[in-house]
């Protein structure tokens, strides 16, 4: 589980947390919008399942209506080339990171099962990623992102 550093904050209702653990996305930059958007939900999610402590309790308005649960912290965008992914998943990888892809072929998919047996089909190396995001410690996820631009 990571810690939040609230050292040097101003008051309980002014605080900038400090997490242990970053989240990260990288897009390839050539996407259109939709997909990016579609890409980055799909990546996401697999973050939010596999580790539940990154999120939150859930959220309820004024009136008393009620709200699902978000992350906890902030996820963080970037983008790049294909080269620049492939070398991000390598990173990632070596730094013992928890990894999840989105491949090109995965657009002409309709559900899960073909999503994962696409991405079954090739090898990892090879692997014609459009997105991928990473999960881990924070040092670890900015040295695998160093050098991506952040999406605009």
């Amino acid at each position: 589980m990571d810690s939040i550093d609230t050292t040097n904050r101003a008051d309980s209702t002014n605080r900038t947390a400090r997490f242990d653990t970053k989240i990260a996305v990288l897009l390839r930059d050539d996407l259109a919008v939709w997909q990016r958007l579609n890409v980055t939900a799909f990546l996401v999610s697999g973050i939010g399942t596999a580790h539940p402590e990154v999120v939150g309790e859930p959220y309820e308005d004024g009136d008393g209506t009620a709200y699902l649960r978000e992350f906890r912290q902030p996820v963080m965008v970037f983008e790049g080339g294909k080269e620049s992914l492939a070398a991000a998943r390598a990173k990632a990888l070596d730094r013992g990171l928890d990894v999840a892809v989105f491949t090109a072929d995965m657009f002409a998919t309709g559900n899960d099962a073909d999503n994962r047996a696409t991405v079954r089909a090739v090898p990892g190396a090879d692997l014609d990623l459009v997105g991928i995001a990473v999960y881990g410690a924070r040092n670890a996820v900015d040295k695998t992102m160093k050098g991506a631009a952040k999406h605009p």
